[in-house]
């Protein structure tokens, strides 16, 4: 669908919600964590602190979930409608995003089934289209009812050749594939207008194929807002991971220009335990982050919380002791991204950089204390250049700053009127397990808690950079 046609059919708002040219939206595929937990899964931060999956996943700047539905699935629950509600409203709850991925299958629907549900197997072709329209508009009012809004609604997983087969089979019959994907693009506006309607196929790698597809759609009256694309580096048949991800971008590219559609990468995954794991995830994050335009839309992990051998897969990015790996550690945002508002807390002390008092004066000085969610301890990064950011206090809207033209040891860290000084120009450089010092680009040294200390109100210093905890931080 071309970019006039979009405009014309759906209006110049529907694209104020793609945040064009924005930080991009990070997130995952969570569709198996109800049954996980369900069957005695625990999951523990980079400290190895039981906690919820959802605040490991916050931590690492993830803000969304994708959460799959299935018509009647196998046991009658997971990733069905109940299931999902339940997801959805939990990760609201976190402040997250939400999208669903209708399979329109009682079970997995990809490039290689694309099974009916039971339900629909002898319908003909225009009762299957009924059946599709008031299957996904019920659904989306019974979400709605229950408190949610989706940021996306997938219509077909990775629908390389078509779906609901054999009627909808693209390479047997391309307009039917197009017509049952815009029955379900305008059931979904129909519940939710201004919610954008994602198209997606596997193997982000193959051009020939998305080409085809979309052809198809655009002659055919297809609809959809934004093309979604799954990309599995290591499996890409004839490719190493970096040429995988090279055509990837190229293809991405190549659908904006098009299609004028965004796009966004709506599943990806590499081994666990994989030895380029974070390089991988993170040129695909920052692939996304350059296609044209700013068209890039965002990227979701697929299940990165399955660990331990869970129904024999081994492309989450947990290890078997329910820690995350390097693999999530690749959307820490390792070139300054800004990556919004959190906490800073302390790998030793386990408290939180803060401005005293919640004062609003400029020369503050910071220190650590117990951590809270009252906004002097929220910071949010913003990028500035050469992989540099600032660290901008969420009370006072004032930098994070060096107190005098030193570079000297022990020199205050405070807040301070915000500037384009390299005094408030911040590198996280990666330590592991998820922490990162903090190195200022004016004198060299990292933000340290004064003589290792565990205690309140302890002071925040610059010092020489090294290997201790009382330099280490993580988002919070």
């Amino acid at each position: 669908m071309k970019l006039s046609s979009l405009l014309a059919a759906a209006g110049i708002y529907l694209f104020s919600q793609f945040s064009l040219g924005d930080t991009i939206i990070k997130g995952a595929d969570i569709g198996w964590l109800s049954e996980m937990e369900d069957n005695g899964y625990q999951f523990y931060n980079d400290a190895g602190v039981q906690q919820d999956v959802l605040q490991t996943l916050k931590q690492h700047d993830m803000s969304a979930v994708r959460l799959r539905v299935w018509v009647n699935p196998p046991g009658g629950y997971y990733n069905g409608l109940d299931d999902v509600i339940a997801k959805a409203n939990r990760a609201k709850a976190a402040g997250m995003k939400v999208m669903i991925d209708f399979h329109y299958s009682d079970s997995w629907a990809d490039p290689g089934q694309q099974t009916k549900p039971a339900a629909w197997v002898n319908l003909d072709f225009q009762s299957l289209m009924d059946t599709l329209w008031a299957y996904t508009r019920n659904s989306l009012i019974t979400l709605r009812d229950a408190g949610i809004t989706p940021d996306w609604v997938q219509v077909g997983n990775e629908t390389n050749n078509g779906m609901l087969w054999p009627d909808g089979q693209a390479s047997s019959n391309m307009r039917n594939y197009a017509w049952l994907t815009a029955t379900g693009y305008n059931a979904v506006k129909d519940v939710f207008p201004n919610t954008p309607v994602i198209v997606h196929l596997a193997n982000c790698h193959d051009n020939a194929n998305f080409r085809w597809i979309f052809d198809g759609l655009s002659a055919n009256g297809g609809k959809f807002d934004i093309i979604g694309a799954s990309s599995y580096p290591v499996h890409a048949p004839n490719h190493t991971w970096q040429s995988a991800n090279t055509a990837c971008l190229n293809n991405l590219n190549d659908m904006v220009s098009r299609y004028g559609a965004p796009v966004m990468i709506t599943e990806v995954g590499v081994p666990w335990d994989h030895a380029e794991a974070k390089a991988i995830v993170a040129d695909v994050v920052n692939k996304v982050r350059s296609v044209n335009n700013g068209m890039g839309l965002g990227i979701f992990y697929w299940e990165p919380q399955a660990y331990g051998g869970w129904k024999g897969y081994t492309l989450g990015a947990f290890d078997n002791n329910g820690r995350p790996t390097a693999a999530l550690d690749a959307f820490l945002d390792p070139d300054g991204g800004a990556s919004g508002s959190a906490r800073l807390q302390s790998r030793r002390s386990s408290k939180c950089i803060d401005v005293p008092g919640a004062n609003q004066t400029s020369g503050t000085g910071l220190i650590q204390y117990t951590c809270h969610s009252n906004p002097n301890q929220q910071w949010t990064m913003e990028n500035v250049s050469g992989n540099y950011m600032r660290l901008k206090a969420g009370h006072s809207g004032q930098c994070m700053d060096i107190a005098s033209q030193s570079t000297a040891n022990s020199v205050r860290i405070v807040q301070a009127s915000c500037s384009s000084g390299n005094r408030q120009q911040w590198l996280k450089e990666d330590m592991g397990g998820g922490y990162f010092r903090l190195k200022n680009r004016y004198s060299g040294k990292c933000v340290d808690v004064n003589g290792a200390s565990m205690a309140n109100e302890a002071i925040l210093i610059q010092y020489a950079c090294g290997s201790g905890m009382n330099q280490q931080w993580v988002e919070y």
